[in-house]
Parts: structure tokens; sequence; C-alpha cells
């Protein structure tokens, strides 16, 4: 018997319906979208209590790297890899790389393979659940955890339930049929039949079992994955497969490669109060109503106005006589939708690719491994940026071939090192940085660094950056 239980956590994906909170540099994973902490955190922090559980495996998209590690280290959460894909394959080369992982360690356990992005309210249901997958998980099984549905739902694929499985910790269901998104009707059917549960992307099973169906049913991925892992490069806390080899894997889901062919799936039930938070109207169905049915996040007043979610970021937003609305008010955005049209949010994120927007991708305000910056205004010829390093941290040995930039000291202390000069500047102090002239900004104290930037010059990219040294490896080709 294995006890053993590893968390996999997938943290890919850009949560496109969610715009524009949520955007392809900052997914909704990893932020604050129902409570003080994190989806990712959240994730991670609900399976406290488990017996026998281990450290994570992350699995995320190398651009996201700095996010997954600094979310973890506010929580005070261990983990045992942060594996880093170069290009998105799915969910089923993700899976395989955590399994290569583990196993690489000359032993085996079961894997919780969660996605980074659920909520999940009831958590003494969530670990009754794990508990029962465990055993089948020991007993060979592959497990995936069904949600119980509480309402027609033609969002989510289902799971038929076929023979049950008796053990001493509760009973499991072999899986009959994976069946795919279905129309109004039939989802009624399969409601009142009881027999159906929404496939809600959660699995257990032994790294080594998965392994083997994945050899029977997709030799392709397992070879890829093995081959990534046998040349990956370890950089701080991360782990970086092969670029080229990774590449060659085919894009596909946990589901259709392994799931659906293996004789051995079973499915649990699992009635927890879960929520994928694939979109607003699911914010506003998981969030706490007033009176009224209106969610309110932020600076926000009501009058007269029903069943509204409103998300405010920095100012005042006021509804007046309106009902069923999602109001959701970035520092450079602002979106206003019937909350029954909110699937079709990720149109406008299409309109924006195709307009190359950067408000597609990123926020105003910008994470950095050592802070963030937010660009305050900008025109013809000028930028002025608010930067935040945090204590201890430094940006890279840097030029610009087309600014200048002044710097204003608003708090903490700055150590600035530009040409062969190295200065301390204080609050209200201030230097120039002339245009080619190689420099460095750093927090020698013990709380955050607050600058005001002001860049002057012909063009203001954040690509005209020639980086000669970085302790967070991202130096420039």
């Amino acid at each position: 018997m294995i006890n053993q239980l590893i968390p996999v956590i997938l943290s890919g994906g850009s949560g496109t319906r969610l715009w524009p909170l949520s955007r392809k540099h900052r997914p909704k994973q990893f932020l604050p979208v129902v409570d003080e902490f994190t989806l990712f955190q959240s994730t991670i922090l609900r399976l406290q209590g488990i017996t026998e559980l281990e450290a994570p495996v992350v699995v995320c998209n190398e651009e996201h790297r700095f996010m997954v590690a600094e979310q973890l280290r506010e929580c005070d959460l261990p983990h045992q890899g942060i594996l880093l894909e170069p290009i998105g394959r799915n969910t089923a080369p993700a899976i395989a790389l955590a399994a290569f992982h583990i196993c690489a360690q000359h032993r085996d356990a079961n894997l919780l393979v969660l996605p980074a992005d659920h909520v999940i309210r009831d958590t003494l249901a969530l670990h009754h659940a794990i508990g029962v997958a465990q055993q089948a998980a020991n007993d060979g099984f592959l497990v995936t955890f069904g949600i119980v549905p509480n309402k027609p739902e033609t969002g989510y694929g289902y799971i038929q339930q076929g023979e049950t499985i008796n053990t001493y910790r509760g009973s499991t269901h072999r899986v009959a049929a994976f069946v795919e998104k279905p129309d109004i009707t039939t989802a009624e059917h399969y409601l009142a039949s009881g027999e159906y549960l929404w496939n809600s992307g959660m699995f257990l099973f032994r790294a080594s079992r998965f392994l083997e169906e994945l050899a029977r049913w997709q030799p392709e991925v397992l070879g890829a994955c093995q081959q990534a892992l046998l040349k990956d490069a370890h950089d701080l806390d991360f782990i970086r497969v092969c670029p080229d080899a990774f590449a060659t894997c085919p894009n596909i889901s946990v589901d259709y490669a392994v799931m659906e062919k293996t004789m051995d799936a079973v499915v649990v039930p699992l009635d927890a109060g879960w929520n994928d938070v694939g979109a607003w109207s699911a914010v506003w169905e998981d969030g706490k109503q007033d009176q009224d049915g209106n969610v309110l996040r932020g600076d926000a007043l009501i009058h007269n106005a029903h069943n509204n979610l409103v998300h405010t970021e920095h100012r005042l937003v006021a509804l007046v006589g309106v009902d069923d609305l999602v109001v959701i008010d970035t520092k450079d955005a602002t979106l206003v939708a019937r909350r029954d049209q909110v699937q079709d949010v990720k149109k406008i994120v299409d309109q924006l690719n195709v307009k190359n927007r950067p408000e597609a991708t990123l926020h105003r305000e910008v994470n950095r491994p050592w802070g963030s910056y937010d660009s305050i205004d900008s025109g013809h010829r000028f930028q002025v940026k608010r930067i935040v390093v945090k204590p201890g941290e430094r940006l890279s040995l840097q030029m610009h071939y087309h600014r200048a930039e002044h710097w204003i000291v608003v708090k903490g202390t700055a150590e600035v090192h530009c040409g062969e000069k190295t200065l301390l500047l204080t609050e209200n102090q201030s230097t120039y940085i002339p245009l080619g002239e190689t420099h460095q900004l750093v927090n020698p104290g013990k709380v955050p660094l607050e600058i005001i930037e002001v860049q002057s010059g012909s063009y203001l990219g954040e690509d005209d950056i020639v980086r000669f040294s970085d302790q967070y490896g991202r130096l420039s080709s």
C-alpha cells in the first residue's frame, strides 16, 4: 500500500473569460478572485490536514514561474519542484512530467492532480472523497472526481457512473462513459437520472500506474516527456524541461489520452461546493450576496439594483436602477456585461488580440520577480512609472538604446549603480540615468523601495532593455 500523497497543481491557462481582471500574463489562478487568497494558494491550503500529505509539485507556464514561487512563499508553502512548460501541451503531458519527476526520485506515490483555479467550499467533504480515491488508487485504479450536479449545466462535460465498487472508506463507481457538453434537454435528462456527474478535471492515481497506461495508449506523449526531463535544467526553484523535446509532444488532455481508454477508470462522487470559476457569472454565484443579491468587492455603492456583481480595484463604482449586470473595473479597462452574456467576454479578448492591444495580455501594474511597476502616465516621448522593489532585491544590470530615465525616491532607500558611480539615495532624492549608460537599481533596506521613474526618448518599449547580469536568469539574447 502506498501512503504518500503528492498534490500535482496544474497552473496553466489564461482565463480569458474573467477579463479584464484575468489576463495572459497574470491569469485568474494567481488572483484573489473570491477571497483574500489567490485561487492557486487556496488550492493547496485546502488540503492541509490530510494524512500523509506531502509538499506539492507545480506545473506551470515558464512566464508565470516567479508568480508561482512568490505565492508559495507568501503562504510559507514548501514544494517538491516547479516544472516549467516551455509551451502549453494540455493536461496529459503536464501530468506525465510530474509523474516522471516523482518516479525519478526512485519512489512511487499517489498523485492528486488538481487544477489551480477551482473553488471548493466544503473541505471536509473533499478530504473524505480524497480518502476514498486513495484506497481505489492503492488497488490500481485511476480515479477521477465527479461533481454531483445541482442544475442542468451545458458548460461541462459529464461522467456516467457504472458498477459500484465498495471499499472500507466508501464507494466508487466504474466509469461507464465520458460525455461531451450536452444541450439543455440532454442535461436535464442527465440531472433527473442521477447517473451522471460533472467532469471536474481532478484525478488521483499512482504515478507508476498512470505512466503504464500512458505508455499503452499514448506512447508519443510518454516518450516526448521522458526525453524532455532527461535534458532538464535546474534554475533557482525551477525545473526547465528541454524545449525541443517537449515541442514534439502531442497536445492532448488526460481524458482523451488515458481516462477514456483505460479499463481501470473509476469515479468518486464529490459534493463539496465546487465551482470552476469559469466566468463572471460563476463568481457571482459563489460570492457573498447582500439582501438584494448583489456581490460587491471594492469601493462600490448600490441603489435600487439587484443581482449584480461589482469588482472594483481603485475607484468608486456606483450602480443605480440596474439588475443582473457584471461590472469589473481595473486600472486600465472596465467591463460592463449582462450576467447571462459573460461567456462572450472572450470575444472582446479576441478583438484586443487582433488589434495587438496590450490590455489582452498585460495589466497596467506588472509583476516582476524583484517587485512590480505601474505605468501611471504616458505620452509622446515620455512615460511615468511607479516602481516597487522588495527588500533585498535588485533589478538587472542593464542599459537602453533609446531612452533616458529620472528616478525620484518616494519611500525607502535606493542603491543606484550608474556607470562607474554608486549612489545611496533616500526619500525625496533623485538621480538621472543618461541614454546608453549601464545602470542597476538595488533595495538594500528592510522596507519596500518605491520610486517614480520618468522615461524620455524616442522609443519606450520594454524590449529596449539590454541585460548584462541578472540574478533571475533573464539575460538578453
